[in-house]
């Protein structure tokens, strides 16, 4: 069972254990294609890691297989302490496309998660309300997905997530079709609201999946280099920053280039093994 504290029910175990983990998939072949192999990786209650790797080598998968959406071929894979059996509670999900309802309002595609989870619908509106405040849409609650921008839809995406208060968040490449200035604000906007799960409890715990090394330093705690797939743990990089961040100035940070020039020396050839590999294939 997971572990707690005497007083206050407060979890001792890692939110997030990835043991041996391997997954495989059947291709439309017949073959079998193995997307992650023997990964390690352990993530503390609190705190937010990013994923870097090659384009294909299995980021996604690994989100996956914490979600509960797949399960793993061999090894473990535990949410505090606990295997994961299927779609917890606990976790939320932000994905690279919106998953909005189109014909639902922005409050109400707010709404959803609570009101799915037996949330009065009293108590489902006044939080739905509470984070779109947040998030700076309560002026546009009534509005359909159809009528905001791209990054006011992942404002919406942002407070989908939240309102369901998980105490552990998995991003997959959220903000990518983002333009720079955007990507910048949604990136402060994410450590902002990240950083006010802790009034009452840890912070949540984030796995966020990129293929911007600038926002995967800018953002986490430690950074996580993946293998050219199938997907294992390269290098763990700790990004000693302080916190509060703003994305913008902790770029001009000496410290934050040297972290780039470490981080990029190890990814960089696993990049290069990637395009050899598409290189050789195409011949």
């Amino acid at each position: 069972m997971s572990e707690r504290s005497e007083a206050g029910g407060v979890r001792t175990a890692p939110a997030i254990e990835l043991i041996g983990a391997t997954k495989r998939f059947r291709t439309p072949s017949g073959a079998l294609h193995t997307a992650v192999r023997d990964l390690d990786l352990t993530v503390a209650q609190g705190e937010f890691v990013a994923v870097v790797g090659p384009t294909g080598c299995g980021k996604s998968t690994t989100l996956t297989l914490v979600s509960g959406l797949e399960e793993p071929t061999e090894g473990d894979v535990r949410v505090y302490g606990e295997p994961v059996r299927g779609i917890g509670a606990e976790v939320g999900f932000v994905f690279q496309q919106d998953a909005v309802f189109p014909w639902r309002t922005v409050l109400s595609n707010v709404m959803a998660g609570p009101r799915f989870r037996g949330v009065p619908a009293a108590e489902a509106r006044e939080r739905a309300r509470d984070w779109l405040g947040r998030v700076g849409l309560a002026a546009f609650e009534d509005r359909y997905p159809h009528q905001l921008s791209g990054g006011m839809r992942k404002r919406v995406a942002l407070a989908q997530t939240f309102v369901n208060d998980p105490t552990i968040l998995l991003m997959d490449e959220p903000f990518s079709a983002l333009d720079v200035q955007t990507r910048a604000l949604m990136s402060d906007q994410l450590l902002e609201l990240w950083a006010g799960t802790s009034s009452s409890r840890n912070a949540a715990s984030v796995v966020f999946v990129t293929h911007d090394l600038d926002e995967a330093i800018a953002l986490a705690d430690r950074v996580v280099v993946m293998t050219a797939g199938p997907a294992t743990v390269k290098e763990i990089f700790t990004v000693d920053l302080p916190r509060p961040r703003t994305v913008e100035a902790v770029r001009l940070e000496p410290r934050f280039v040297e972290l780039y020039r470490e981080i990029w020396a190890s990814l960089g050839e696993e990049v290069r093994i990637t395009r050899e590999r598409g290189a050789g294939r195409a011949a």
